[in-house]
């Protein structure tokens, strides 16, 4: 069996115009055919790429592909916008970034809301789309709780976006430790204003594309986690079956975020059906002997002035390792290297 490495990616990042004269950011990682990610609910490239499991998930996926992903507008590294949140919206963005990058034929990943936009997307330019990937999507927003439930969650991050952030993480990451919830929930309250973040839960609730399914002609896999806690089970098996030929897996789990959790079996399953190599399950963050061994040590939560002592080497030595380390892998903190350093388990 063939397999691959994963190693540290530096994304590129890259601004596309709107029709209007918005710009919205990309970000590209890896080479190969190009791998269309379609984001879920909110995003932030810049600071998304510094939390280990997000960053570990995408660079899997970067292996053997060029993964492209974007802010919506609003978002993220995206321009301001505070016009009306539209599926043609969500389409005249994916246009304005595969425009921009020269993108012709692609492989698409839609996950949680971006599933809907993905298969809408593929629905009506099936010439662009060589493979398709659903995560954790549906075909009708009315389907995600009852009426009073969506009526709730959007008066809360409307009023209260701290405490709506806080409840979505638990929805969305049931299965993450806290220092990754915390993390998330910073990202998120990041990633746009509680206006936006309302805005496009709404989005997500009025979104119905069983009119779109149907007419979908690209391979397709459709992958759904069994106790996913935001998206219904049964509205992923109704993706599946309105697909023609689609190919539905059920993974084991509960969060709805696809990097959280057993995030390998997602990766497993979308890079056998893009039919690249299996990756090995450590991964090398392409740094030095001496830097991984300063990182395994600033993941034992040494000081500079104890990695010194440890090493043998000047305290001002370790600060620059420490630094280089940082720089190398994208970081802000040390807390991004020791986090890094586990979810990657080059030491294991």
């Amino acid at each position: 069996m063939l397999t691959a490495r994963v190693t540290a990616q530096r994304q590129r990042l890259g601004k596309a115009v709107l029709r209007d004269g918005g710009q919205v950011a990309y970000s590209v990682t890896g080479s190969g055919p190009f791998l269309l990610v379609v984001p879920g609910w909110l995003s932030h490239l810049e600071l998304g790429w510094a939390v280990p499991v997000d960053r570990v998930f995408h660079e899997s996926l970067s292996s053997g592909r060029t993964l492209v992903r974007y802010d919506r507008p609003g978002c993220g590294l995206s321009d301001p916008y505070d016009g009306p949140r539209t599926m043609d919206l969500e389409q005249a963005t994916l246009t304005a970034v595969t425009e921009a990058l020269g993108m012709t034929r692609f492989d698409v990943l839609g996950w949680s809301m971006g599933a809907a936009v993905a298969a809408q997307w593929a629905a009506d330019r099936p010439a662009t789309v060589a493979r398709l990937v659903l995560y954790g999507g549906w075909a009708t927003g009315a389907s995600i709780g009852d009426e009073d439930s969506r009526r709730h969650i959007l008066g809360l991050l409307g009023t209260h976006w701290g405490l709506g952030s806080d409840l979505l993480t638990e929805l969305f990451a049931a299965e993450a430790d806290a220092g990754t919830r915390l993390a998330l929930n910073e990202y998120q309250r990041a990633a746009s204003s509680a206006q936006t973040a309302v805005a496009l839960l709404r989005l997500a609730y009025d979104l119905d594309v069983r009119a779109a399914l149907p007419r979908i002609e690209a391979p397709t896999l459709v992958l759904h986690r069994s106790g996913d806690r935001a998206a219904p089970l049964d509205q992923g098996r109704m993706v599946a079956g309105l697909i023609p030929g689609a190919h539905f897996v059920e993974l084991a789990g509960r969060s709805h975020l696809p990097a959280i959790g057993d995030a390998e079996s997602v990766i497993t399953e979308v890079r056998q059906f893009l039919r690249l190599p299996r990756l090995r399950r450590t991964a090398p963050t392409g740094l030095t002997t001496r830097q991984t061994e300063v990182a395994a040590l600033v993941a034992e939560g040494l000081t500079n002035r104890e990695l010194a002592g440890r090493l043998g080497i000047t305290e001002r030595s370790a600060e620059s390792h420490v630094e280089r380390i940082r720089l190398r892998l994208g970081f802000r903190s040390r807390a991004q290297v020791a986090a890094w350093y586990v979810a990657t388990g080059p030491h294991k």
